[in-house]
């Protein structure tokens, strides 16, 4: 069987069971039955069939969409769980991230995805963290001028 089959066969599998568990109708797993469900099954197969065949392309599809499998699952389970746009830069965050482990590409926006998902999120969740946060723009908006400043001054004194 060749490698480009492996991933149709995953797919195949996934969707298969799925529809096996639909028809079972277990109590237990009949929040899987929904399709977030699909989502988390393609994203999966991309990430087994990116790391076993080493076709590392498919990492960054794979977690985005197991991600957003995932978030869509919490969303109508935990009624508690944040529904803000910081969950899908944490996640695309987290992809490029992932492929970077393997390919080497993709470092800094990943990081800068992840950090501000991050940021906003705690800002959203945390009254103490966005009371700081607060106080810090309040600060930046007052002295911007003074950046401008130095950076002006920096760039007359460096040395060319």
């Amino acid at each position: 069987m060749r490698k480009q089959n492996y991933l149709t066969a995953y797919i195949l599998i996934g969707v298969g069971l799925y529809f096996l568990l639909q028809q079972w109708q277990i109590p237990l797993l009949e929040n899987f039955t929904t399709w977030p469900t699909l989502l988390m099954i393609l994203g999966f197969s991309l990430l087994i069939h990116g790391y076993l065949s080493r076709d590392h392309d498919k990492l960054f599809p794979g977690v985005v969409l197991l991600g957003i499998g995932i978030h869509f699952h919490a969303i109508s389970i935990y009624p508690n769980w944040i529904d803000h746009w910081s969950v899908y830069a944490i996640i695309i965050g987290l992809a490029f991230l992932i492929r970077y482990q393997k390919t080497k590409v993709g470092l800094y926006p990943g990081l800068i995805l992840l950090l501000t998902g991050l940021f906003v999120l705690l800002s959203l969740t945390n009254s103490q963290f966005s009371q700081s946060v607060n106080q810090l723009l309040r600060v930046l908006e007052n002295y911007w001028p003074v950046s401008l400043i130095i950076f002006g001054v920096y760039l007359l004194i460096k040395k060319r």
